[in-house]
């Protein structure tokens, strides 16, 4: 009998598996024929043709995989069904190949599928986020984006930076507490905010930007979703444009990311700032997040954007009530799907505030629980106003998660 008891082993993906391996003592090419067996995925497929849906169940569990389905299928009584796929990497591997051949468009689902996999163990590779001439290594910590508000109105800190020397002096400040990146936005994007005028926009930002740009010595981000404000800040030297409309408001800002070699995080949210949190409603929550920001990751790259260069924003806060914000911090991973770096901003959010029942200037414990939940779940960037506290939170938790 062991000496210890066992243990069931959290195996996430072909990397884990094959270090599982190692330290048991398989043989090399052992663990790269074994590695695949370690790995179980669990894969929903929406709205499938019913012929479709019959044959990939068929075939999942002819190689031993699991497909669940909508129980009208067996009696033939309905026209498509969703599709809950479950298996090891080599059971859908098997099971892929076979549909690459197959008709009524198993052939195209399994090549969605086969990404959709792909994406999700790229990630556990070594990868790096290129902004302009700043080189960001993922994976082996969690970055720090400090916000810096130069409006009158934001829902935290408006008006304290709204004066360009006070906005210069907080991003010295987030910089020395450990901030990676600086965010700057001229115009508030709280629930119920008005349009700023773009001149205006500019008139805020243009000075505190130019200032950043030549002072600090890390990637400035520009919080706009407009194309002229994007395209003036990128030639005064911003790294990172940060669109919480995720390119969709005006697709043109992508050009000029692309042409300015910069990165862009490209954000979901339902609405505007004046509508979107008129009673919020999802009839799949995550589906509709995915599909909308796999569209912006679209337009990007057909404007010439590396997909490497982007990154995903789930938008807590925008468009969502307090279920759905604490849906998207549980479920996070469901965006390793994209294949992109994640960023996540529940900083001082009204989430937080009612959870807690709590005004937004003591949400900072609040602010740190949801902001290490979010990096367990594979965060790659954390968008926070309290840059210290937040450094300590994400370098305590990278040490557990990461290892």
């Amino acid at each position: 009998m062991p000496g210890l008891p066992p243990r069931v082993l959290a195996v996430r993906n072909l990397a884990e598996g094959a270090n599982a391996l190692a330290k048991v003592g398989a043989d090399p090419e052992g663990i790269r024929l074994m590695a695949p067996k370690f790995v179980h995925r669990v894969v929903l497929v929406r709205d499938v043709p019913l012929r479709a849906a019959i044959l990939l169940k068929q075939e999942m569990l002819a190689c031993g995989g699991e497909a669940g389905v909508a129980r009208e299928v067996a009696a033939l009584d309905c026209s498509c069904t969703d599709v809950l796929l479950a298996g090891t990497m080599r059971q859908f591997e098997l099971v892929l190949s076979k549909l690459e051949q197959q008709p009524y468009g198993l052939a195209e689902l399994a090549r969605a599928v086969r990404g959709a996999l792909e994406r999700v163990e790229e990630r556990a590779r070594p990868r790096e986020l290129i902004c302009r001439e700043y080189r960001l290594p993922l994976g082996t910590r969690t970055y720090v984006m400090g916000i810096l508000n130069v409006t009158p109105d934001s829902f935290s800190d408006g008006g304290r930076y709204l004066e360009p020397e006070a906005a210069v002096r907080a991003a010295h400040r987030m910089v020395e507490e450990g901030a990676d990146i600086i965010d700057v936005g001229a115009e508030s994007t709280r629930p119920g905010a008005e349009p700023v005028p773009l001149e205006e926009e500019w008139a805020r930002l243009e000075p505190v930007l130019k200032r950043l740009v030549r002072e600090l010595a890390v990637p400035i981000s520009v919080d706009t979703y407009k194309a002229e404000i994007g395209r003036r800040a990128l030639e005064a030297g911003a790294s990172i444009i940060n669109d919480i409309s995720g390119l969709q408001a005006e697709p043109e800002l992508a050009r000029w990311v692309a042409s300015a070699g910069a990165a862009v995080v490209v954000m979901h949210r339902q609405g505007d700032s004046r509508t979107m949190q008129i009673n919020p409603r999802y009839r799949c929550l995550w589906g509709e997040i995915l599909a909308y920001l796999q569209r912006s990751i679209e337009i990007a790259v057909e404007a010439g954007v590396e997909r490497e260069r982007v990154v995903v924003d789930p938008g807590i806060g925008f468009g969502k009530t307090v279920e759905h914000n604490l849906e998207l911090l549980r479920g996070l991973r469901e965006l390793e799907t994209l294949g992109c770096p994640i960023l996540v901003g529940p900083s001082r959010k009204s989430f937080i505030g009612k959870v807690l029942d709590l005004p937004v200037e003591e949400r900072l414990e609040g602010t740190a629980a949801a902001v290490a939940v979010a990096i367990a779940q594979g965060a790659d960037i954390v968008r926070v106003h309290d840059v210290k506290a937040m450094r300590r939170v994400a370098a305590m938790t990278d040490a557990i998660v990461r290892g």
